[in-house]
């Protein structure tokens, strides 16, 4: 007897296309929407608010907006350890 092979299901989406949903985290200072990007998806250089350096198109990165309504508004594209470490950040800087 042959053992069986996992069938992949072909998928419609392009590639780069972000597979999971948002999700709701909850840290101290709120509730944020929170979506992790590849890069692969992304065309354009972003600027992170928690070092101020670039992000680069093609890096993965993390995309957060407070989850409020109009929140969306308030979106902002991380690098991912920023985002782990923005509570970390001493005063005079904002949280997003």
């Amino acid at each position: 007897m042959s053992p069986r092979r996992a069938r992949r299901r072909e998928s419609s989406r392009p590639f780069g296309f972000p597979t999971g949903l948002d999700k709701v985290e909850e840290w101290p200072d709120g509730e944020w929407k929170v979506r992790m990007l590849t890069g692969s998806s992304s065309t354009k250089n972003y600027r992170c608010p928690g070092c101020d350096q670039e992000i680069r198109s093609g890096q993965p990165h993390v995309v957060a907006w407070p989850n409020w309504p109009g929140g969306d508004e308030e979106r902002r594209h991380w690098h991912q350890t920023c985002w782990r470490k923005r509570l970390d950040r001493g005063p005079g800087r904002t949280r997003y």
